[in-house]
């Protein structure tokens, strides 16, 4: 911040009150006001460094404060860092189902393809689960009493814009399938 305009202000003001008294006075008074200049800029940067100080009790926290930078002053504002934003906690497992009447477990060897296997793998992870306790959940959702098996030829339904089997080549391959 250059204070040298206010300075020059009070300068003014001073030589345009003495314009009054004559020559002699005006003359003066100009003396004066450069004999001032030093103490009137320190007046001024201590006047500032006061209002600095106190907008810095005033705030929950940071801090202004006032640097001499030659004849200029410069504020330097310190605001607290922003603490990082938390990324946002996975969602809580699902609680396991009801335990099944018969509790004993069976081993089976499952052959599929890796890709399959890979993007088995993701969804677990997504769902914060083992690939097993996945697959079991997955496999229980198809076998409960309620559940209904879908299968459903789109085909005939045209899709304007974006076809999401745009890149299937096979037969057929314009179906839904799954469990509801």
């Amino acid at each position: 911040m250059d204070i040298t305009p206010y300075v020059d202000s009070l300068r003014r003001d001073l030589v345009a009150a003495a314009d009054t008294g004559g020559d002699e006075l005006r003359q003066a008074a100009e003396r004066l006001a450069y004999a001032l200049d030093p103490s009137a800029r320190l007046a001024l940067m201590e006047a500032i460094s006061h209002a600095a100080a106190e907008i810095t009790a005033e705030l929950p926290e940071g801090s202004v404060d006032v640097r001499l930078n030659g004849r200029e002053l410069d504020f330097v504002v310190q605001a607290p860092v922003a603490a990082q934003p938390t990324p946002p906690t996975p969602p809580a497992p699902p609680a396991p189902p009801a335990a099944e009447e018969d509790g004993d477990l069976a081993r089976i060897t499952l052959r599929i393809p890796e890709a399959v296997k890979a993007r088995a793998e993701d969804q677990a992870a997504a769902a914060g689960q083992s690939l097993n306790t996945w697959l079991v959940n997955v496999i229980r959702s198809a076998t409960a009493q309620h559940t209904a098996h879908v299968d459903i030829d789109l085909s005939s339904i045209p899709f304007v814009g974006f076809d999401p089997f745009a890149g299937a080549r096979k037969p057929g391959a314009r179906r839904l399938t799954g469990w509801l």
